[in-house]
């Protein structure tokens, strides 16, 4: 993949909104502007917030913990992930997060560069009022994601 050739640099607080009701996830950075090498979504959730478990079958996922806490599953795992964690998920494997007790904040990078048109979609949903199982499942497919089960409270 050949990069864009062009440097560029999103202050805090830059970078296109996506607005998924609860919460608001921001771009900074798109495949178009990184050659496709990632993208990079900052993303502030509300307490007890977690995503249904899913696999992303087209591209590798990494978090970076901003603030607050998060409870990873992966696999058969459950990880605490207080501010300050990394975590790397390599492609085609079953993953899903819960927020802790407050509001957290995290970077999700993508490699190669994916999912802010799954956002994006889902964003437009949102907005419609049409969010259910079956278009969230829709959405996923279109975007080489699939949908495995409900975010757990906890594996143990």
């Amino acid at each position: 993949m050949a990069g864009t050739g062009k440097a560029f640099v999103r202050a805090p607080g830059e970078g296109r909104s996506i607005d998924l009701g609860a919460f608001e996830m921001t771009v900074k950075a798109s495949g178009d502007e990184t050659g496709g090498l990632f993208s990079l979504l900052e993303a502030e959730e509300p307490p007890g917030f977690g995503p249904p478990l899913h696999i992303h079958h087209d591209a590798a996922e990494a978090f970076y913990v901003l603030e607050g806490e998060y409870v990873m599953f992966l696999e058969d795992r459950e990880v605490l992930c207080p501010a300050g964690s990394f975590l790397f998920i390599p492609a085609g494997m079953t993953h899903g997060f819960r927020v802790g007790a407050e509001s957290s904040r995290k970077l999700n990078f993508y490699f190669p560069a994916a999912m802010i048109g799954y956002f994006d979609e889902l964003g437009a949903a949102v907005r419609d009022g049409e969010v259910d199982e079956s278009l969230l499942a829709d959405v996923a497919h279109r975007h080489s994601m699939e949908i495995v089960g409900p975010v757990p409270e906890s594996y143990v």
